[in-house]
């Protein structure tokens, strides 16, 4: 895989797993649409690399995202060209097009949540296959707080991860929670100490991939996920 000229995420890639940071932790690596042009075109590689068989998604410093990135105003919604725009002709928030990236990726996708996730920076792990998550980490859907619906396709996916009940209590309360709460709720399948979290990543996606057929993998990812939408 060629070097990306990159500056809000990082993108390295080790025995086959491809390790997407979001980097920019001075601003605890708040979303921005720069960002979110970075990682589409970070999972437009990885999927076109087939030396890669897993990605994981962490974060830089001591958050792994705290959210949409408000410094710039209006601008750091802005894409500067076209919208993308829905099947249902609705144009698409930008979280969303992440969201759905990851949906559509070929590729496993992991999630070592290091520190705080919030607004955007939870819901675009709500795609992810799995979501490991750091002592440190902690959690909000805080969109009612700020007089606003949740975003980046998470009425799809929240529900159907944690529960329709779980999924209302967080959303409508709009509270930060720990890393326990989350793995109590389902959000996420295991709690670890930080230093210990990407490497857990790490072997789980060594273990949904060594003794596996790439191409059974993918099937089996789109199998997965678009059957929770089905109709019998």
């Amino acid at each position: 895989m060629e070097p990306a000229d990159y500056g809000h995420i990082s993108l390295e890639v080790d025995e086959g797993i491809a390790t997407i940071t979001l980097d920019r932790p001075d601003r605890m690596n708040a979303f921005t649409e720069r960002m979110r042009v970075e990682i589409l075109d970070a999972l437009d590689r990885t999927d076109a690399d087939d030396d890669v068989r897993a990605v994981i998604f962490t974060g830089s410093g001591r958050a792994y995202c705290a959210g949409a990135d408000l410094s710039s105003g209006e601008e750091t919604f802005s894409r500067g060209g076209s919208p993308v725009i829905g099947a249902n002709g609705v144009p698409r928030d930008g979280g969303g097009t992440v969201a759905l990236r990851i949906f559509e990726s070929l590729k496993p996708v992991i999630g070592a949540i290091n520190g705080a996730a919030v607004g955007v920076g939870v819901t675009m792990t709500l795609p992810m296959d799995a979501r490991l998550a750091s002592t440190t980490a902690r959690f909000g859907f805080v969109f009612a707080r700020r007089g606003i619906v949740p975003e980046a396709a998470s009425s799809w996916f929240l529900p159907r991860l944690v529960g329709i009940s779980r999924a209302m209590e967080w959303a409508s309360s709009g509270e930060v929670f720990d890393a326990d709460e989350a793995h109590d709720g389902g959000l996420v399948r295991s709690v670890h100490a930080p230093d210990d979290l990407v490497p857990a990543a790490r072997e789980l996606a060594r273990r949904m991939t060594a003794n596996s057929a790439p191409v059974s993998v993918a099937a089996t990812r789109k199998m997965m996920w678009r059957m929770l939408g089905a109709e019998h």
